[in-house]
Order: C-alpha cells, then structure tokens, then sequence
C-alpha cells in the first residue's frame, strides 16, 4: 500500500494534545503467533493516532495482513501475507476509550478489502461513531462494491499506468479491477483521494503525465503524488519537475505533491 503511517510506528506530534489522558493500548497477541485463527481478522499492525493517513483527520490506523499483489516498491512487504497482531475485541475495547478524541479510523494494509470480515468491522466502527476510511488498491471490486455506502473517505492506489501495471504488481491483468473500483468510486458520493508513489525506474515523467491528464479527464478531483523513498529516513531517489508540478495543478481541485 501507498500508506503514510506504518505499522506500530511511533505516533506523530500533530494531534498529541487531544489524546490527553486517553488509555493505553494493552497489546494482546494474536492466538497463533504470525497467522490469524480462522474467524479472526488479520490484523496486523495498529497506529495509535496519525494526522497524515486521511486528510483534515485524526485517525488510528489498522493495517490488514494480506495482498495479493507483489509490488516491488511496496511499504510493508511484511503485511503481504495475512498475519495478525491483535484480536479484534482488544483493539475494538481500545477504540472505544477513544470516542471522542479520534475523528476515525483508517483501515489500511496489506489490502484491507483481503479481509473477509471487514464489512462487520466497519460496521461496529460506525456503531462507535467513527468515521471509517479506506486504503486501497481496487483489487476486489466486488468487495468494495459492498463497503462504499458505508465508508466516509477512500485513498485509492494508482500504481502505474495500463502498460506498466503487471510487471509493477508481478500479477497478471493486474489493471483490469482497479479500473472497475476507480469508477465504483466516481459514480459514489463518497470523497476519495487518487494517488501515484513515483520513481522514474518504474514510471517516467512524460507517463505520469498522461495518466494524471486521463484521471482528471475521467472525473478525479484529487491526485497525489508521493515520490518513492527506500525508507522514510532517506531522501526521494528522483524529484518532479516544477513544470510537472505545475501543470498537474491546473488538472485537478486539490493537488499535493508529497
């Protein structure tokens, strides 16, 4: 996934002051450890609070172990296999001592919509006021189909364009459901965010161009860019243009290049 935070990584400043006094997560392992018992969510990392993971928001994240894609750049390989950390029960109590100081929940991965349970998750997330958003590359339309009415805000993946997308992702026809979720997703109410994490290794300019200039045609208001880093202590290993960066502005509502 293209997510900001990472799993069990230390928490931003922003937002710390409104978690005064909140209680502590008690990490509870999984039953077995580095697999999920059989009707239990696959949850895998959790971040306590982020300011980064959904715009305008203060939301933990939890991430889902399971993807089916291999994408070569990807954040959190470890989560590529479904895996847990936490039972659900635990992390749902914890939830609840948090009304009222998180605005919502991001469910993040992995790919979330891997999760079998996660219709019934989103629902108890509602149950607690929460808002509920979603981190997603459009692998199973289907999925998304069925948890869309009930989501307050999607980030959605968009790897590469149609040419690149099976040898990024190392599956093949990879490009076929994403493109399905992403008009599931403009024929929705629900905002969205698409975004791209660039390396000219894998995407140059030019093609990032076209494929933001046929996102905006087909309707996209918002569009990230996140230059790829091996590491987030490490610098980008390429940086767009000016004149990239301008012209991808004047395509969309909100464009940010991160």
């Amino acid at each position: 996934m293209n997510a900001a935070s990472l799993p069990n990584s230390a928490a931003p400043d922003a937002g710390r002051s409104r978690l005064e006094g909140a209680q502590p997560i008690q990490l509870i392992p999984a039953p077995c450890p580095g697999q999920s018992a059989p009707h239990e969510p696959a949850l895998a990392g959790l971040v306590p609070f982020s300011s980064v993971d959904w715009p305008g928001q203060l939301a933990a994240v939890l991430f889902i172990g399971g993807c089916p894609w291999r994408c070569h750049y990807c954040h959190n390989p470890h989560l590529q296999e479904r895996s847990s950390q936490y039972h659900w029960q635990a992390v749902r109590d914890w939830l609840h001592s948090r009304r009222g100081l998180l605005d919502g929940v991001v469910l993040s991965g992995g790919e979330p919509l891997s999760e079998a349970a996660l219709p019934g998750m989103i629902a108890e997330l509602k149950a607690m006021d929460f808002k509920v958003a979603l981190h997603s590359a459009g692998i199973y339309p289907q999925r998304l189909a069925a948890v869309l009415p009930n989501l307050d805000w999607v980030g959605f993946d968009v790897k590469t364009d149609a040419d690149g997308h099976d040898a990024l992702t190392g599956r093949v026809r990879s490009h076929w459901p994403t493109g399905i979720s992403l008009e599931m997703l403009l024929a929705s109410p629900c905002p969205f965010e698409c975004r791209t994490t660039w390396s000219p290794a894998w995407l140059s300019e030019a093609r990032l161009l076209a494929l933001a200039e046929s996102l905006a045609e087909r309707g996209v208001r918002h569009y990230a860019v996140q230059n790829y880093r091996s590491s987030p202590d490490v610098p980008p290993d390429a940086v767009l243009s000016l004149s990239a960066q301008s012209q991808l502005a004047q395509w969309f509502e909100r464009f940010e290049y991160r």
